[in-house]
C-alpha cells in the first residue's frame, strides 16, 4: 500500500496501519506499507503513540531539494528517453531548472506544459521564447482583455 501525503493522516490511521500490516507478533507480515510525506511525517512518527509504528519502519528516504546538476541530468535523461535529445535548447533547461525550485514534480510539470503548448503551435523545439509565452507575465493586451 503506497499512502502519499501520508503526514496528515490522523495518528489513529497510521496506529491502525500497524496493527493490519503483520500477525502473530510481528513474525509473519500481511501488508507492506510505504509512507510518503514531507519533514513533518518525520516528526509525527515520534510521538509516543507512534513510537511501535516509527520502530518498525525497515528503511527510510529523506529526499533533500535536488541541486541544478541532478535537475538537469534528469531533465536529459527524460528527453533521451522520450526518443528527442535535443528537444529542448540548453538555455531552456537551465531556466527549467533555475526555476523548479529543487522539486523533480515542479521541473517535469513545467517541462510537461511546455511540451504541450509546443505541440498546440506545432514547434519542434522548445526555447526561452515558448518559456516567456506560457510562464511570462500577461502581456498588457490580455491584461486590458481580463
Amino acid at each position: 500500500m503506497l499512502i502519499d501525503e501520508a503526514q496528515e493522516m490522523p495518528p489513529s490511521v497510521l496506529s491502525e496501519l500497524r496493527l493490519l500490516s503483520s500477525m502473530q507478533f510481528d513474525s509473519r507480515t500481511l501488508l507492506a506499507v510505504v509512507l510518503a510525506g514531507d519533514h513533518r511525517l518525520t516528526t509525527k512518527l515520534r510521538r509516543d503513540e507512534l513510537l511501535p509504528l516509527g520502530s518498525r519502519i525497515r528503511a527510510r528516504l529523506i529526499m533533500e531539494y535536488a541541486d541544478r546538476d541532478a535537475l538537469m541530468a534528469c531533465l536529459k535523461h527524460l528527453q533521451v528517453t522520450a526518443g528527442n535529445a535535443n528537444l529542448m535548447t540548453v538555455a531552456l533547461m537551465q531556466t527549467l531548472c533555475d526555476h523548479a525550485a529543487g522539486n523533480y514534480r515542479v521541473l517535469t510539470s513545467m517541462a510537461a506544459e511546455l511540451l504541450a503548448s509546443a505541440a498546440q503551435q506545432e514547434i519542434t523545439q522548445l526555447d526561452e521564447k515558448l518559456y516567456l509565452e506560457v510562464f511570462g507575465a500577461p502581456s498588457a493586451n490580455a491584461r486590458k482583455r481580463a
